[in-house]
């Protein structure tokens, strides 16, 4: 079930057991190779500071800080691949590639770049020599779905949340409700200037929802998942949000991950809501890679 009314959705999200897995095996990550700020992302990426000159090395050297924090603190295996210059986007790679068992998903991207990204094929080949089908979502003309940038998956109950944007349209919402295998998904506007719904929404394990309330356009999708999640709705504030607080991912069912700036960013109450709630907090400190508009989460793509 695939709805845009909130009520509707509450109802039936209320009555899915959390029987599924709620965190990943591993996780696959691509190196910011030749980093730059993309022209074309910083059109719909208010996140992005185009202004800004970028290092690579820094941004390299704060990717390995980040490949060795989930190996040591999360205990994952981490597969990394390199980046290009020509993809700068690359760096974030679980928009354009998505993780269920037994499949690999595609994404259908807005920018040429991030679709120039779709085509690698070795990404494609590591996925299918573990055993995954393939499945490009980028066959349908005028469909846009930017994967778990734009939807956020509670894996341990399959529910899915779809903020549309110019990053998602409708049509991408339903592609991925049926590719993901969701039970029941809420689809909701954004509000101008956001682009991806991981920036304004985390679902922590299947526990707890991390959100930014007012950055939905329909208060009522915003109280249903307030109150899907109850106890375990954690709201941030805006400054909160522009820190990066909300791209946060569960690596393990009691471990947060964020970037150093988010959880710096994080208030007194929100960083006691999330120890009550048997979180522990784990960041990595990168400033470089976000001047690029994202931050740890869309560095991480799931495998399961």
């Amino acid at each position: 079930m695939i709805t845009r009314d909130p009520v509707e959705f509450l109802t039936a999200a209320r009555a899915l057991p959390a029987d599924l897995q709620a965190t990943a095996n591993a996780v696959m990550l691509v190196r910011p190779t030749g980093f730059r700020l993309s022209g074309e992302t910083a059109t719909d990426n208010a996140y992005m500071h185009p202004e800004l000159a970028t290092d690579t090395a820094r941004a390299l050297a704060e990717h390995c800080a980040l490949e060795a924090a989930i190996a040591q603190r999360a205990g994952l295996p981490v597969m990394v691949f390199d980046g290009d210059p020509t993809t700068p986007d690359a760096v974030f790679p679980n928009n354009v590639f998505a993780n269920i068992p037994g499949r690999l998903l595609i994404g259908a991207m807005r920018h040429p770049e991030r679709q120039r990204e779709s085509l690698r094929t070795d990404i494609p080949a590591w996925y299918v020599a573990r055993g995954c089908t393939v499945e490009r979502l980028d066959q349908e003309p005028g469909l846009v779905a930017e994967l778990t940038g734009s939807l956020v998956i509670d894996r341990a109950r399959g529910i899915g949340f779809f903020g549309l944007t110019e990053r998602c349209n409708e049509a991408g919402a339903a592609a991925m409700h049926r590719a993901f295998r969701l039970r029941a998904s809420l689809v909701f506007d954004l509000t101008p200037g956001e682009y991806h719904t991981n920036v304004v929404l985390a679902v922590l394990a299947g526990r707890a929802a991390i959100l930014q309330p007012e950055a939905i356009t329909q208060p009522a999708a915003a109280e249903a998942i307030s109150q899907l999640y109850a106890d375990g709705a954690v709201p941030i504030s805006a400054d909160e949000k522009a820190a990066f607080v909300g791209n946060s991912i569960s690596l393990r069912p009691d471990q947060v991950w964020m970037s150093a700036t988010a959880e710096r960013g994080l208030s007194a109450a929100t960083r006691e809501r999330l120890r009550a709630l048997g979180f522990v907090v784990h960041s990595v400190e990168m400033p470089e890679i976000e001047k690029a508009g994202g931050s740890l989460r869309c560095c991480v793509a799931e495998v399961y």
